[in-house]
């Protein structure tokens, strides 16, 4: 088995040793609380958003509502998210023993008391809402550094890297807001470093999913192994995401978009992902990168003024980061638990809510009289998508794993 497929598929060793077996199992692996808190966290911030939207609520008072629900899409809920993610990666990549028990239970509370902080940043102030929730990104980026670094897995700092960009972007994110009332630079220099971790991950998943299931299939003609293309393509997609996030109008940039989104295009092509239409599970991660190569269209479509600055990073925020989220969480929390590696109808379903927020999201650009409308199917649309996921996956998450014998 390859160290890609093991990213969702865990080792089927009774217990890891240093794995806690005490205390609650939701801490027992870095996946169950982040995930389940993850989806709780955005179905309660998204209802929030669409009361403050139609004027029901006051929403994060002297921060602004429109910032806090920028802030909390892209620090709160997906941040949850990587570090479910990653303190479940990084043990399969080093070798080393996962965060588990109390020093996963207080680093989850880190990223709880942040969630609070920011909802009533008016109690104690802006600024100290801002500093509490600053400390848990750099924390993360602490352990993540400390397990690669021991494990000697060199590679994988390309991957923590993006961590750091998000501790950076998330602190001059708040000091735009409390400053300048707005954030600018510090949002497309966070969706940048998602994009990135997406194309450096994805490049090492979807070739090996989509391999292990079409030779499981007793098919051929796989997806093109890495190599020197892929290198070029990722070097060149960074380049143009930094680029963005600092100058995100003008020809240049949009041309060099529209150059990066053809390699992207390529790049999945490469993957042969039409032949895996029979498994859910696997093609979701397909489509999801898709919005990669849109997401550079978007962003070129934008900066010559033929699309709005917002619905472009939607494109990027949801139809890809998102998507992929949701396709991860529900692939690493059935393999993990010792579920069969297959899709079923809610899942089915979650799918195909969070594609409609995908395209509805964006599409107020091209049809800004029908704007309240598709704010309303978008953020219903994602709604669903998390809620089916909690119906069918938090009892997963807080369950022990089942075993072979109860599959």
């Amino acid at each position: 088995m390859s160290d890609a497929e093991q990213l969702a598929t865990p080792r089927r060793a009774a217990v890891p040793r240093g794995l806690s077996t005490t205390g609650p199992i939701l801490f027992s692996y870095g996946f169950r609380p982040f995930f389940l808190g993850a989806a709780i966290w955005t179905c309660c911030a998204m209802t929030l958003w669409i009361l403050a939207l139609t004027g029901r609520i006051d929403l994060a008072g002297d921060y602004g509502a429109h910032a806090w629900h920028a802030h909390e899409m892209l620090f709160g809920f997906a941040s949850a998210v990587l570090a479910g993610f990653l303190l479940t990666a990084v043990p399969n990549w080093t070798g080393r023993l996962p965060v588990s028990g109390k020093p996963l239970f207080f680093l989850f509370l880190l990223w709880v008391v942040g969630r609070v902080g920011m909802l009533v940043p008016d109690l104690a102030g802006s600024a100290v809402a801002a500093a509490i929730d600053a400390v848990f990104l750099p924390t993360l980026l602490v352990i993540c550094v400390r397990e690669v670094v021991a494990g000697k897995k060199w590679a994988d700092l390309k991957v923590i890297a993006g961590i750091a960009v998000l501790s950076l972007a998330n602190i001059c994110f708040h000091i735009e807001t409390i400053v300048n009332g707005a954030p600018d630079i510090s949002p497309r220099l966070a969706i940048s470093a998602y994009i990135g971790m997406v194309i450096v991950v994805g490049g090492r998943i979807l070739p090996s999913f989509t391999r292990n299931w079409l030779a499981k299939q007793g098919a051929i003609g796989f997806p093109v192994p890495y190599g020197r293309y892929d290198t070029v393509t990722i070097l060149a997609s960074v380049a143009v995401l930094l680029f963005w996030s600092f100058q995100p109008e003008g020809p240049v940039v949009a041309l060099a978009a529209i150059a990066v989104a053809l390699l992207q295009a390529i790049r999945l092509y490469r993957w042969r992902g039409w032949r895996t239409f029979a498994e859910p599970l696997i093609v979701i991660l397909h489509i999801a990168y898709l919005f990669v190569p849109l997401g550079f269209l978007a962003i070129a479509a934008a900066a010559v003024g033929k699309m709005d600055g917002s619905a472009a990073m939607h494109v990027l925020t949801i139809g890809t980061v998102t998507s992929m989220m949701l396709a991860v969480m529900i692939r690493a929390t059935r393999g993990h638990t010792g579920r069969i590696l297959t899709s079923s109808v809610p899942t089915n379903l979650s799918y195909a809510a969070i594609m409609v927020c995908a395209v509805a999201r964006p599409l107020t650009s091209a049809f800004p009289n029908h704007t309240d409308s598709l704010h309303a199917i978008a953020g219903l649309s994602w709604l669903a998508a998390f809620l089916l996921f909690l119906w069918e996956y938090a009892p997963m998450l807080i369950r022990k794993r089942r075993q072979a014998s109860e599959r």
